[in-house]
């Protein structure tokens, strides 16, 4: 039975897998503390910079350490971790739809109608 890998050396717990795993992990989490604590880039370089390692990070995690993609079925792993990535966004962008939305009602009505006027482009 042949398994097949996102990416070589990446057997399913052996000794090799995890240390490239780690040192990987390793790398990403410098690379990004350097970027932050040396001002190394600004304003949206540095985010699209961190999103970027942040992405890399979760793919290593995946593979090295959770294995994803290693197992003999892994239609049914993919399916779970995109039903809990659904799950995961649908309570982020939820919940800071919520707050945005308790922001707006918790204004006197005199910051409504501030609001409303410059949002809707209201002259007066």
């Amino acid at each position: 039975m042949s398994q097949h890998h996102l990416l070589p050396g990446a057997g399913q717990g052996t000794v090799t897998a995890y240390t490239v795993g780690f040192l990987l992990s390793l790398i990403l989490t410098v690379e990004a503390y350097v970027l932050v604590a040396y001002n190394v880039l600004n304003g949206p370089f540095l985010i699209a910079a961190i999103a970027t390692t942040a992405v890399i990070q979760l793919i290593v995690q995946l593979v090295f350490f959770l294995h994803l993609g290693s197992e003999s079925k892994p239609h049914w792993n993919l399916l779970a971790f995109l039903f809990m990535l659904m799950v995961l966004l649908t309570l982020v962008f939820g919940s800071l739809w919520i707050m945005n939305n308790l922001s707006y009602h918790e204004m006197s009505p005199k910051q409504t109608d501030s609001y409303l006027i410059q949002d809707e482009g209201i002259r007066e």
